[in-house]
């Protein structure tokens, strides 16, 4: 599974700081169900059926092959600098991951309708007792984004790394509750 980089997400797992995600479910599923056919509860049912993982299921963590230590611990070298898995998690196998996590729980809900205990599990962090939340960035400076909540902190955060306006159409998303496994 992947998670942010830019915005430390990716270490914030591996701290066993982040415990959940939330993922859009894709506009095919929801065409497949009606998006107005069914109530809430009748659609969160067929589509958490067609979740992309499930309770109890183990997950590689996506690094590179660099920064996962690889050459390392398997004794291998990229036979030049273009190899794509060196530096680009992208094209990892999910076999020499070494850190991953275990799917504890997964729901279906509204972007929107996220908690503020959850947006903290999703990685916000809490700079001062319930008065300033923000994100971390690959610039190392965690205050550079200061906000009053952690419901606004996650919303810019997640317009950040799935786009302008992603808060705002507030999509079905997969909320994945996980713990890091070794």
């Amino acid at each position: 599974m992947m998670f942010n980089d830019k915005y430390g997400l990716t270490d914030a797992v591996l701290r066993g700081e982040k415990t959940m995600t939330r993922r859009a479910v894709s506009d095919r599923l929801l065409m497949e169900f009606g998006i107005n056919k069914f109530t809430f509860e009748e659609k969160s049912h067929l589509l958490l059926k067609n979740s992309p993982f499930k309770i109890g299921e183990i997950v590689a963590v996506a690094q590179s092959y660099k920064d996962a230590g690889i050459c390392e611990r398997k004794g291998f070298l990229p036979t030049d600098a273009s190899w794509n898995g060196w530096t680009n998690k992208m094209f990892v196998k999910a076999e020499y991951m070494p850190r991953k996590i275990q799917i504890t729980d997964v729901k279906i809900e509204r972007l929107q309708d996220i908690s503020d205990d959850d947006c903290l599990k999703e990685g916000i962090t809490e700079d001062c007792k319930d008065l300033q939340y923000s994100y971390p960035t690959k610039i190392g400076y965690c205050g550079q984004y200061p906000f009053d909540t952690p419901r606004k902190a996650f919303a810019s955060l997640i317009d950040k790394i799935s786009g302008k306006g992603t808060w705002l159409k507030n999509p079905y998303v997969f909320c994945y509750s996980f713990k890091l496994i070794d």
